[in-house]
């Protein structure tokens, strides 16, 4: 769990307290039962892995961690379905996002499972995508309008020494327009096609003096910077976990 602060916590602790803990005898097949819920002994084992992974020693102790955490977050669930707060529109997407999370990633580690990646296809699959993001990195502003003559209108201001931060607050791409129309930096290979290859023809401080036109409208661009790009290490270990999304749970126990 995601630590709290001293207030949030001593306000948890008590209402925590003040909750009417009954952990029967559990039932066969559970680890406890909490006011007439059997809590199962799978629930407790796939907690005590999670546990494990994250470097926690398979002991009594931590047993008997997960189970007083179980009963915890029983009580607390139980008192919100008596609030009917698992009805909430907006709780129920976010359990159901949770949930899909989970059957992905189970999805993706029984897929990587039965079809192994080995270290020469894990390499191959990287080489490839180096290739593709070339040896240099651009640091990119760019302003989105509808028409061609628009975009004329912009180049034709730049000449006459406006400042393109402030001609991109007409853009319509609204991610860049308050920043002056800065898409930071990243290689050709991010951006379609004709606006990737106008980015690589420009010189630096140089902006397209013609619109460049693509599926989202005609676009001037301003290359700001360029520098060498470096792809990051991969690690072969590492491929099945990168390509499974996160559950969007945390069991860690504090």
């Amino acid at each position: 769990m995601h630590k709290l602060s001293q207030l949030a916590g001593a306000l948890l602790l008590g209402a925590l307290i003040s909750l009417p803990a009954a952990a029967q005898k559990a039932a066969s097949g559970a680890v406890v039962t909490v006011n007439g819920v059997a809590i199962p002994q799978t629930v407790a084992n796939a907690f005590v892995a999670e546990q494990r992974a994250q470097g926690a020693p398979d002991t009594p102790e931590l047993k008997n961690a997960v189970r007083e955490e179980l009963i915890r977050r029983e009580l607390l669930v139980q008192e919100a379905k008596k609030l009917n707060l698992d009805k909430q529109s907006d709780v129920s997407a976010q359990a159901d996002l949770a949930r899909q999370a989970i059957y992905i990633r189970a999805f993706v580690q029984d897929f990587v499972k039965k079809h192994p990646i080995s270290d020469q296809d894990l390499k191959a699959a990287y080489d490839k995508m180096k290739t593709q993001m070339g040896n240099t990195e651009y640091k990119v502003r760019h302003i989105l309008v509808e028409q061609e003559d628009e975009a004329k209108t912009i180049i034709a201001n730049l000449k006459k020494g406006a400042k393109f931060d402030e001609l991109a607050k007409q853009s319509k791409d609204p991610g860049s327009k308050d920043k002056g129309g800065d898409l930071g930096w990243n290689s050709t290979a991010s951006y379609v096609k004709p606006f990737g290859d106008a980015v690589g023809s420009l010189g630096k401080g140089k902006y397209t003096e013609t619109p460049v036109k693509t599926d989202f409208g005609y676009h001037v661009i301003l290359l700001e910077d360029s520098r060498p790009l470096t792809a990051p290490p991969v690690r072969p270990d590492q491929a099945a976990t990168d390509a499974a999304p996160a559950t969007g749970t945390d069991p860690e126990i504090r």
